[in-house]
């Protein structure tokens, strides 16, 4: 059984507003790695990046240590 995204979440409704204004933003992973795109979308276990290029990764939840717009 599929669980709904809690939209009520303060977490997802920033998301949410990353997704809709299209910002920029910088993902760092456990492994030290940092990513940089915009958030295409969200589900309950993953957030899908899009980088300059269009290449679209999908990065687990559990990897994520922190998410934040990026600064020019």
């Amino acid at each position: 059984m599929a669980t709904e995204l809690e939209t009520g979440s303060p977490s997802v409704r920033q998301i949410q507003e990353m997704i809709r204004e299209g910002t920029e933003v910088e993902l760092k992973l456990v492994t030290g790695d940092l990513l940089a795109g915009k958030v295409r979308w969200q589900d309950n276990d993953c957030i899908a990046l899009v980088d300059q290029y269009d290449q679209v990764t999908i990065v687990w939840r559990q990897a994520v240590v922190y998410l934040k717009p990026r600064v020019a």
